[in-house]
């Protein structure tokens, strides 16, 4: 049996999980010295004395300039994904929407909308406020879904203060004609993609794995144009189509096939930081491809699944775990690029004893609880989907 596998089945949230034999040989003959690992988590248990704040549903708001409107309709979105998100569709509600949250407390937001036909969202008009909105508001982080943009358009992002600039890098045509609907090509995608490193912003690329109909197809042609610049950052999610028509459904990807990808991305960006964001299926499948996550040396990870933490340990990884509420989707990107709040390191036998509880009380209780641990910090402490 690989060493692995072993360790695989001391953890007691895997232990009716399948994993690849071949994939666990590679990542065991490539494993050498694993990095820390920070899991975003959350759910909190004390340990000792550490205090934390509870992290708000407003740490980290999403502000659409489109509100609910995109052209686009992509087979795996179809819009839904904007219309929880705050309203914003003139450059004087989006200083009213701004003035009002961090008022409640907010540390920053994702400023994001609908697509034009181009694959393009038209923030020309918003500039000037969100300068405005930088200079008032200094240590108020903006992370700005960009979509496709060009070199003046990539600086007139940075001049007005932007953080960090995020897009979906896609590698495959047939992606970007049949799932998007666009008239665009890969090339499009990293030539913005190299306007963005060219300026003074943090960029986070994203590679929504599956996003073919739950196939993987451009992924790894992702991974190559992104190797060719210099982000911030990867993150890296699999694609969650809760809004796909049944006429054209997606499948769950592989996890395995997914494991394998993490694998190949991080020994193609060695030293980029990769987190893994919250969006990924759900179930066995999410168990399955957080735990190659682990494996395969990931920096980060949103939202962990039962028993990742004991596993990093498990494995010999220093574990860091830091309060963060579902606003991880933008602000791990910006915050953990800052060098802000480290979470709270925990040693194995801190877990297996919290393990042990949990799942005792689990026990008694006649219900499977979730893994809970507390780390320092609240909605300063969320620090990539």
């Amino acid at each position: 049996m690989n060493a692995w596998s072993e360790i695989l089945a001391q953890v007691e949230p895997l232990e009716d999980v399948a994993f690849d034999d071949g994939l666990l040989e590679r990542l065991t003959a490539n494993a050498q010295t694993l990095p820390a690992i920070h899991f975003y988590t959350p759910t909190f248990k004390s340990y000792e004395s550490s205090e934390i704040k509870g992290c708000g549903r407003n740490a980290w708001p999403a502000v659409s300039i489109t509100g609910g409107d995109c052209k686009l309709n992509c087979d795996h979105c179809k819009a839904k994904i904007l219309e929880p998100m705050i309203p914003a569709r003139s450059p004087e509600d989006l200083w009213r929407v701004v003035n009002t949250i961090v008022a409640d407390g907010a540390g920053g937001m994702l400023l994001t909308g609908g697509s034009n036909h181009r694959n393009e969202v038209e923030y020309d008009p918003y500039y000037k406020t969100i300068r405005r909105i930088k200079d008032e508001f200094p240590g108020f982080r903006i992370a700005m879904h960009t979509a496709l943009v060009d070199e003046a358009i990539a600086g007139r992002m940075a001049d007005s203060g932007i953080d960090a600039a995020m897009m979906d890098v896609i590698g495959a045509q047939d992606t970007i004609s049949q799932v998007y609907h666009l008239r665009r090509s890969p090339d499009d995608f990293e030539r913005a993609l190299a306007a963005l490193t060219a300026t003074s912003m943090k960029v986070v690329p994203h590679i929504v794995a599956g996003l073919h109909y739950g196939q993987l197809l451009g992924e790894w042609n992702a991974l190559e144009m992104i190797a060719r610049h210099k982000p911030s950052a990867l993150v890296l999610v699999v694609v969650m189509p809760n809004y796909a028509n049944a006429s054209r459904p997606f499948a769950t990807p592989d996890p395995h096939e997914v494991g394998g990808f993490f694998l190949d991305a991080r020994e193609a960006l060695p030293g980029l930081p990769l987190l893994l964001g919250c969006a990924r299926p759900a179930g066995m499948a999410k168990r399955a491809i957080d735990a190659y996550a682990v494996m395969a040396g990931m920096d980060g990870m949103a939202h962990p699944s039962d028993g990742m933490v004991e596993l990093a340990a498990r494995l010999e990884r220093r574990v860091r775990v830091t309060a963060a509420c579902c606003s991880i989707a933008v602000g791990d990107e910006v915050m953990a690029l800052e060098g802000g709040n480290p979470g709270l390191e925990i040693d194995l036998a801190q877990i297996l004893e919290q393990e042990r509880a949990r799942r005792e009380a689990a026990r008694r209780q006649g219900v499977f609880g979730r893994v809970k641990v507390v780390a320092e910090g609240g909605p300063s402490g969320c620090c990539g989907a």
